[in-house]
């Protein structure tokens, strides 16, 4: 099965739809599951309200699960709303059970109680069960649907085991083991089964050696540990060592692209990225709170400016390089905060000293500054023959690059020690934060300069 192009996926449901229309059933059936789940999505979420309801009909639960199962949680919501409650119940039975909790935490609570009153009780259990842990734990994106071994078991009597339970398991390349108490004693790889003599016991053969997370870690620090021991599975306990559930690899690579958007937003001084189909009201409301904090921060800016309108009044000249150097300020202090979050992001800033970094971070202000520093003074001493206005340029660009870079690094690091997400040290705000400093430098020194008759009216 091969990667469809967006313009192949088109032409493919061209003809695909000729048989739904014409409510050829069968045909309809035998192209569109031909495909992968994936392009089902594609094309599923492209079609209209009817066309949607007329494929209800054509697929079954489980079939529709699968579609479900490729298309992003936030969307999700809307098509369960306008199935049919007792179809939508059947579908979220099929669908994998941390799959199924994630899209119910979408969903209003009388929705939910409604689905899970109509679906048959081993399935709303599972998913009542992850329900109950908080957003964005190992909890909450585990999964119950995995398959336990014994370590008394025979290498023989646990190949069947497997044989009869992988169907419904998401992984099966790892296999963990309990004890008698459902203790989490060992794991083995089916590899090492499939290898192993068959009246060998599964303690003899299984690796004791077993990482696991707690139930109520941070999903951030658990795909952090999957990235570090480059696992496809991990196994959640709770606080006795009791196997709770199984992290599988997708997951994580969902809940990494989650938390990178939710960082990035964060840095664009947004509490959510906006979805596409939001209102403007909606997406306003989201913005508006960090844009009157930088409102309220541009009013010192404007108040330092009036500050020392008798500076700027004496040397017009000043207020041309006020753009420069605010915005010299703005762009390092961004680099120095994208480097810091990612850092902490990654785990790689716990690694460091927070002493360290800011001293490394300094210097890098300190060379990038006196490089910018001793160009924008030749460049200034050449454009206005005032070699004084150009050290003053100057000396203003270099402080404040270093004052800058070490600000953009030290906010995130100090909000991290205070168990605060760094990536609300967004870039609107250190920039903000920055040009207020970049003009007290500039204009500061501009007064000295004045006091000191070094520069001409």
């Amino acid at each position: 099965m091969e990667y469809l192009e967006e313009h192949e996926r088109r032409e493919l449901w061209g003809k695909i739809q000729d048989a739904l229309f014409q409510d050829k059933i069968d045909q309809f059936r035998a192209e569109f599951l031909e495909m992968h789940p994936y392009d089902q999505a594609k094309i599923f979420e492209e079609q209209s309200t009817d066309v949607r309801m007329q494929i209800y009909t054509y697929l079954s639960p489980e079939e529709i699960a699968e579609v479900m199962e490729h298309i992003d949680i936030e969307e999700v919501e809307h098509y369960f709303t306008e199935m049919d409650p007792r179809f939508a119940a059947q579908v979220l039975a099929e669908i994998s059970t941390d799959d199924a909790a994630d899209i119910l935490n979408e969903l209003d609570k009388n929705q939910v109680a409604s689905y899970l009153t109509i679906m048959d009780d081993e399935a709303a259990s599972d998913i009542k069960e992850l329900l109950y842990y908080e957003e964005k734990t190992a909890g909450s994106i585990m999964t119950t649907e995995f398959i336990v071994i014994h370590a008394n078991q025979t290498v023989r009597e646990a190949m069947l085991h497997i044989k009869r339970e992988a169907p419904d398991a998401e992984t099966i390349y790892y296999l963990f083991v309990i004890d008698e108490d459902k203790h989490l004693v060992g794991v083995i790889s089916l590899r090492d089964i499939i290898i192993a003599e068959e009246d060998w016991l599964i303690a003899e053969v299984m690796s004791d050696r077993v990482v696991s997370v707690q139930v109520g870690e941070d999903q951030e620090e658990v795909a952090r540990m999957m990235r570090d021991y480059d696992f496809l599975a991990l196994p959640v306990v709770d606080f006795q060592n009791h196997l709770l559930g199984i992290i599988t690899v997708d997951d994580i690579m969902d809940v990494m692209e989650e938390e990178a958007s939710d960082d990035y937003s964060k840095l664009a001084g947004v509490s959510d990225m906006d979805r596409p189909d939001e209102n403007a009201f909606a997406a306003a409301r989201k913005r508006l709170p960090w844009l009157v904090i930088l409102l309220f921060l541009g009013m010192v800016t404007a108040t330092l400016m009036g500050r020392f309108e008798a500076t700027l009044n004496q040397v017009a000249i000043l207020a041309v390089f006020i753009p420069l150097i605010a915005g010299m300020a703005g762009n390092t202090g961004t680099q120095a905060l994208a480097v810091a979050v990612r850092g902490l992001a990654t785990g790689e800033h716990e690694k460091e000293n927070m002493a360290k970094l800011v001293l490394r971070e300094a210097g890098t202000g300190l060379i990038t500054g006196a490089t910018c520093g001793l160009l924008i003074t030749g460049i200034v001493f050449l454009w206005q023959g005032n070699i004084f206005l150009g050290i003053l340029v100057g000396i203003s660009i270099m402080s404040t690059l270093i004052v800058a870079t070490i600000a953009g690094a030290l906010v995130p690091l100090i909000m991290h020690r205070l168990n605060v997400d760094p990536a609300v040290a967004s870039g609107p705000f250190i920039t903000t934060i920055n040009d207020i400093i970049s003009i007290l430098i500039y204009l500061g020194m501009a007064t000295t300069f004045l006091s000191l008759h070094l520069l001409n009216s």
